[in-house]
């Protein structure tokens, strides 16, 4: 994301059911909490396969549910040493919990370090998660979260927190993003919220800005089978909500699914002739190749070169 332009070039994933809380920016950093990890069981990948999350037809009892989730990181190419601006937290609480906070990398521009503020307030909505007062409210979350964030900076951020009898409540400031596909068709996105072109809402460590109040709040009844895949704009910002669908339908499971959408986000990040959808914003804002080009019949096309997250969940039954 970003009020200048950006991307990544790192990457981790892990497959969880939900059973760890996980946030991370770097994968040499771990996480915050990284400890958490070392308990994860491989066998769960092989477990929870895409293939085996069809929605039962047969039980009209509403069964307990709960995410599988896979993580993908690649950040920024001239960014890969710090790991990038991104940050993320999977947590397990109810029925899981995913964030995703990307870093506004203009603070750059003042010495200040875009990365410190999305990685604390991921860290407090970790922290939080399981808060009484946050009462499986993502909204909520988000203002305990960023009133404990001391970081200098600013971050788009999208919260999703998943209760156990399949409903999704989801709370963005900015333009991180979710998809919910079911059975090959996107059922519900998240719409981004900007100011003007490439300068998105965001909360901030100012006085002067955003605050949870300004959040596009949502709840979504999911089924078993569901996939849910939210991102930073490093994502849609380059790939298509068609790419999304096929790429999920050829992949195992969730694990593969994220790293195939990073790569394939990636990969058109950097291909000058993609007309990505963010060029295709672009376009429709004014921003276009000079006239004597448009005469030439040329257009304005190209990825965006940003931090790219991917965060892919499949609903499983608990």
């Amino acid at each position: 994301m970003a009020i200048s332009l950006i991307r990544t070039s790192i990457s981790q994933s892990q497959c969880l059911s939900v059973s760890h809380p996980l946030i991370h920016s770097h994968p040499l950093i771990h996480s915050l909490r990284s400890s958490t990890l070392s308990s994860i069981d491989e066998s769960l990948r092989r477990k929870r396969l895409l293939s085996s999350c069809a929605p039962s037809q047969l039980n009209p009892i509403r069964s307990e549910v709960s995410f599988c989730v896979g993580t993908h990181l690649i950040p920024h190419p001239n960014k890969v040493e710090r790991g990038g601006e991104d940050a993320f937290f999977v947590s397990n609480y109810n029925g899981g919990a995913i964030a995703v906070a990307d870093g506004v990398s203009g603070w750059a521009e003042q010495n200040v370090d875009p990365s410190l503020f999305p990685k604390e307030l991921m860290a407090n909505a970790s922290n939080l998660v399981g808060d009484e007062e946050v009462n499986n409210d993502p909204q909520i979350l988000l203002r305990k979260a960023h009133a404990a964030t001391s970081s200098t900076g600013s971050a788009t951020v999208i919260v999703a927190m998943l209760e156990r009898n399949g409903i999704l409540k989801i709370a963005s400031v900015g333009d991180c993003g979710l998809r919910v596909i079911r059975e090959g068709q996107i059922i519900f996105s998240t719409s981004p919220q900007e100011h003007y072109f490439d300068c998105p809402y965001q909360l901030s460590s100012e006085v002067v800005g955003q605050t949870y109040l300004d959040a596009m709040v949502s709840s979504v009844e999911l089924m078993e089978g569901d996939t849910i895949v939210m991102g930073s704009d490093g994502l849609f910002d380059n790939i298509f909500d068609h790419e999304i669908i096929s790429t999920i339908d050829r992949c195992r499971d969730a694990v593969e699914a994220a790293k195939a959408l990073a790569n394939l986000a990636s990969n058109h990040s950097m291909d000058s002739n993609f007309d990505s959808p963010y060029s295709l914003e672009a376009r429709s804002k004014g921003f276009d190749v000079p006239l004597w080009r448009k005469i030439l019949g040329m257009k304005l096309t190209g990825g965006k070169l940003d931090d790219i997250t991917v965060v892919v969940g499949v609903v499983v039954s608990s």
